[in-house]
């Protein structure tokens, strides 16, 4: 009897090509598609996918649910001067937490997405691990750090094994998919022109409130209109002339101070992690010579993690990083495994 599979489809190419490889390996695959906002153009792109393909399509409405867990958490972590990772959030909650749900309701065995990610089983930790994909450019290992180590064993990445873009779309091309041609999406799927600031202005009420742009020892240098506006590492649309290039290198909240410097003051030695979550069963218990990433295009940096109460760690760098942001998230790996993650706290210069 055939495996069942229920994958997300977006409408898109990658979770397109997923329906197709799935069905060649001989899984039974059902269609979901999650309505998160208004989207009927890609819900239509979709069920056209399903339909060609033959498979059944479902479509779940979880509008309430997503404002909930993923755009107000978004909008109250600028609130606070941190920089989330919307789609880290949504995977968590959506992508591997209600579609697991959905999978058992519907009687499937697996899960699967269009991410480019694997699973294999690593003699090292005796269980099935979430690895990097085998493309270097797609990897997307780094935003499902927050998923539950449970469902690992019930996850399929039918694009893992995949290095480009292109090999994708030649699939889609051969099977004759409509979206075979389709862009793909770049930008916050609930910010669609990537103006993050008019959104917060206009959904969460954001207002413009000045403060002075000032350097790390109180001199003032001009104004800013509010700190939302800005983030750890940003040049650009400052404002103030200086003699050399100036970036945002932290806020004062307090003072609604946007505090700035030049490029070598945004390095760091150290970083506080928290809201945890591990995907091994066994936290290692050597976490030194541990590599970490701290943005989705960041470099992987080898690092020693401390371990300190409530549910928090500290990263000391073998050498100092670059714009290490609050908000975003620290994901640690050992090799092609991925150990786990949390969320960046602060930073600071040893």
């Amino acid at each position: 009897m055939k495996k069942k599979v229920l994958l997300g489809i977006s409408g898109g190419v990658d979770s397109s090509v997923s329906a197709i490889l799935l069905q060649e390996q001989g899984y039974d695959v059902i269609g979901i598609t999650m309505e998160l906002q208004e989207e009927k153009e890609q819900i239509k792109d979709a069920k056209k996918v399903c339909e060609q393909l033959k498979i059944p399509h479902y479509v779940v409405d979880y509008k309430k649910e997503f404002e909930k867990y993923v755009i107000k958490d978004f909008c109250k972590n600028y609130a606070n001067c941190k920089t989330p990772n919307p789609c880290i959030e949504c995977n968590k909650y959506f992508k591997f937490g209600a579609m697991w749900e959905m999978a058992k309701k519907l009687g499937a065995d697996f899960i699967a997405t269009g991410h480019y990610a694997k699973t294999e089983y690593s003699s090292k930790y005796k269980q099935l691990v979430l690895k990097k994909s085998d493309s270097v450019f797609k990897d997307q290992s780094y935003m499902l750090w927050s998923i539950k180590k449970d469902i690992i064993p019930k996850i399929i990445f039918p694009l893992g094994k995949y290095t480009s873009k292109e090999k994708i779309r030649k699939i889609a091309q051969e099977y004759n998919l409509l979206i075979a041609d389709k862009p793909d999406s770049q930008d916050i799927c609930f910010i669609p022109n990537g103006d993050y600031k008019t959104f917060l202005e206009r959904y969460a009420n954001f207002k413009n409130k000045r403060g002075n742009i000032v350097t790390r020892n109180g001199n003032v240098l001009g104004v800013h209109n509010g700190l939302y506006k800005y983030t750890i590492g940003q040049r650009k649309g400052l404002g103030v002339s200086y003699e050399v290039p100036l970036y945002v290198i932290d806020f004062n909240e307090e003072k609604n101070e946007l505090i700035v410097g030049e490029e070598n003051e945004l390095y760091k030695n150290e970083i506080e992690v928290t809201d945890l979550n591990w995907l091994i069963e066994n936290e290692p218990e050597d976490l030194t010579k541990i590599f970490v990433k701290t943005r989705y295009k960041a470099n992987f940096a080898m690092a020693t993690i401390n371990k300190m109460e409530n549910n928090k760690l500290k990263v000391i760098f073998d050498e100092p990083q670059k714009a290490l942001t609050p908000g975003q998230s620290a994901v640690f790996y050992d090799g092609e495994i991925v150990l786990g993650g949390g969320k960046i706290m602060n930073g600071k210069i040893l």
